[in-house]
């Protein structure tokens, strides 16, 4: 009982100096260079029934770094004069960002949006990435209390 008590805390001891993991930069997590990002408005969806929306092509210049594997965060770069933050968790890429004037009401007023791109490495084939382009609206605005919540098919790609 005594010798088990002994190597469980040998085992702990010798646990505890090992270095915590890194990720490998070829790894194929971290996301650097440049891309394009597509949402399909075709298949884009308010109140979970198909409505048509206006498909969006932009050429996005990604930069990031993983800490581990599972644990990285980056910056996009939008052609289309916007930057947000992104962050890597649980094998998902996610960018925020807030978009002025989204929601246009009746009286001429706008309520801003919040977008979301979600994406991951896409199946049977990595590449391109999948996911989607979410946009989200406050409840209340423009006097209707339900969010504006439009969703389309999102799909990144590596220029070159």
């Amino acid at each position: 009982m005594l010798a088990r008590l002994i190597i469980g805390v040998l085992t702990l001891a010798v646990l505890s100096c090992v270095a915590p993991a890194h990720a490998d930069p070829n790894d194929g997590v971290a996301l650097n260079g440049t891309y394009t990002a597509f949402s399909d408005g075709v298949w884009a969806k308010t109140k979970d029934s198909l409505h048509e929306e206006a498909s969006v092509t932009q050429t996005w210049t990604i930069t990031s770094t993983c800490t581990t594997y599972q644990d990285c965060t980056g910056r996009v770069v939008s052609d289309q004069g916007w930057s947000a933050d992104m962050v890597y968790r649980s094998g998902t890429w996610r960018v925020r960002r807030t978009v002025d004037n989204w929601e246009p009401c009746p009286d001429g007023t706008a309520h801003p949006g919040e977008q979301t791109f979600t994406f991951w490495h896409g199946y049977p084939d990595p590449i391109p990435y999948k996911g989607w382009d979410t946009t989200l609206g406050p409840s209340g605005a423009c006097g209707i209390n339900r969010p504006l919540n439009i969703r389309m098919p999102f799909t990144l790609t590596p220029v070159g």
